[in-house]
């Protein structure tokens, strides 16, 4: 069966999440308001109004220099992965990644470019600048832009967030060679 019409029988029967290729996928059910599924219960309900809110939120936090009001968006279980990198499973954990960030790069400054809602997860694309004048930096500046895949949601926060930036251009700018 096409993804596209299980995911309609799926919406009709009131059920939206499934395993394609071994990975749990949402689907919107309605067009006014974004449904992200879990084993057929509906995690959160936010317009897009709200989830720009949320975004912006994040967004200050990622600019505040306190790595815990970044993990703070995240659930309890929460992950994120950078980079097809191994994830940090817990806020503790996800506190101390966002900490490596802010610590090489003390006047850290992230810019939400733009936020993108699909049916199956919600796209936060920013763009980081900052001087690497941390321990051990190399004194220079960078302007990297990349994106954050949202997906599912617990108790109205992230519970897995999949970033990717572009690596190459990172290392180049910091004038680390590959």
């Amino acid at each position: 069966m096409r993804s596209s019409s299980l995911a309609e029988t799926l919406c009709a029967r009131k059920f939206a999440s499934v395993t394609l290729a071994g990975r749990l996928r949402q689907v919107r059910c309605s067009n006014e308001r974004l449904h992200l599924h879990e084993c057929g219960r509906t995690r959160v309900k936010r317009t897009p109004t709200e989830l720009q809110d949320f975004a912006e939120r994040y967004t200050a936090a990622w600019c505040s220099q306190d790595a815990a009001r970044v993990a703070a968006f995240f659930s309890r279980t929460g992950s994120l992965s950078v980079n097809d990198g191994p994830p940090a499973v817990g806020r503790r954990a996800i506190e101390d990644t966002v900490q490596s960030f802010m610590t090489a790069f003390p006047d850290l400054r992230v810019i939400l470019d733009k936020l993108v809602v699909r049916d199956d997860c919600v796209e936060y694309h920013w763009t980081l600048t900052g001087t690497n004048i941390g321990p051990g930096g190399t004194g220079k500046a960078v302007r990297v832009s990349g994106m954050e895949n949202w997906r599912l949601w617990e108790d109205g926060l992230i519970a897995v967030s999949e970033g990717e930036f572009d690596a190459a251009n990172y290392r180049r700018q910091l004038g680390i060679e590959s």
